[in-house]
């Protein structure tokens, strides 16, 4: 193995530790690593929340260690990702076929959802659900989860972050030792597509065995558009938790809805994405009242100008929840990847808080008048099968 940061010094005493060192771990994970067995050593090692989530735009795996078990973590990850087997590809693949069938084909919400998002989209692959269709995962063979791996699990599309009581020096270090093992693989393919700009409303209605539902979704810039955080304070302002005016008008107020959310960033945000808003239909209301009383508050944003006391109070509210967010290392880390993955840059997100301060009324008002009008609209409804 080349021991890069050592050798890029010429220094030979440095070499020969970090190569006696690595010889040692190297042999005592090679008497300890057994089949299936990467969680059981984890816990063993004092780890804990060893998971992995997947997303439109990437997939995250993550735990908690001790600080101490800094060199054993850079093992382990490396390890893993430098020549995985894929054992147990039909069960695993039967797993996601029985998720796919509880999440989706069994759900209305679900269905719902993915139907929307191939009617919002007609070209990005925002349009495919994450999971991916029946038909594409019963497909699968071991070679098409090989030639995915190859092709994207390399040393070039690879970001880590590491939060704690680490020494920064040695977290590079222990990198370079061990994710210095990985050989070079040519750059993963570009996403080129660009979603065409929406020129008339679009809407998908679906009958199913449920209560009725109510969607709207508006295409909105990337993360990393500086209009960002005014789409951030727009959408906490109309449908953050019972405070929100939605919540008030559609719920408590008018009363033709059981629930009224919505969120920006739908299904992820690395590239020009959705607005959605969605409610249930409350037993003596139509559809077509959720409809009208979610639009009227909609053109309020465009018409009214927020009050300051109206938009401080949002902007508390973002900046609580951005700075609960990283609480816990955990939460950190996930973070700071998400935003040097989205962004290009980590410091983006310390940015963020700023640029959320710096919203103002008639921000609100400019983005509210290009964003909601109905070519940049899709609706969904779920009608009951009665």
């Amino acid at each position: 193995m080349e021991l890069k940061s050592a050798r890029e010094t010429g220094n030979e005493e440095e070499i020969q530790k970090l190569a006696a060192t690595f010889e040692k771990v190297q042999a005592e994970a090679a008497s300890h690593v057994q089949q299936n067995a990467f969680g059981r050593i984890v816990e063993t090692a004092g780890g804990v929340n060893i998971n992995a989530q997947t997303s439109p735009d990437s997939t995250v795996y993550f735990y908690s260690f001790p600080s101490n078990k800094l060199e054993l973590w850079m093992s382990l990850e490396s390890e893993r990702f430098l020549d995985p087997v894929f054992r147990e590809f039909y069960k695993e693949q039967n797993i996601i076929l029985e998720e796919r069938r509880l999440r989706t084909e069994n759900n209305p919400i679900g269905k719902m959802v993915e139907a929307f998002l191939g009617t919002a989209f007609t070209e990005h692959p925002y349009k495919r659900p994450t999971i991916g269709y029946n038909e594409d995962i019963r497909n699968l063979t071991r070679e098409d989860i090989r030639d995915f791996f190859d092709i994207y699990y390399g040393p070039n599309n690879l970001t880590i972050a590491i939060v704690g009581d680490v020494n920064p020096e040695q977290v590079e270090q222990f990198a370079k030792v061990y994710f210095g093992r990985y050989t070079e693989k040519s750059e993963p393919p570009q996403l080129t597509k660009i979603e065409p700009k929406q020129t008339e409303t679009r809407e998908v209605t679906l009958k199913l065995a449920s209560q009725p539902w109510y969607l709207e979704g508006y295409h909105v810039p990337a993360l990393s558009h500086p209009d960002n955080a005014i789409y951030q304070v727009i959408s906490t302002l109309l449908s953050s938790g019972r405070t929100s005016r939605l919540y008030k008008s559609l719920v408590e107020e008018k009363q033709v809805a059981l629930g009224a959310q919505g969120f920006n960033g739908f299904p992820s945000d690395k590239y020009p994405n959705l607005m959605l808003f969605y409610a249930q239909t409350s037993p003596k209301a139509s559809i077509e009242e959720v409809d009208e009383a979610l639009s009227l508050e909609i053109e309020k944003l465009k018409t009214e100008p927020v009050s300051e006391q109206e938009l401080q109070q949002v902007k508390n509210q973002l900046r609580a929840g951005l700075l609960r967010s990283l609480d816990s290392n955990l939460g950190m880390g996930k973070a700071l990847v998400g935003y040097e993955v989205k962004t290009g840059s980590w410091r983006n997100l310390f940015e963020q808080v700023q640029a959320i301060d710096a919203v103002t009324t008639a921000d609100i008002q400019r983005v509210a008048k290009t964003t909601f009008v109905p070519e940049n609209l899709t609706i969904g409804r779920i009608l009951p099968q009665s």
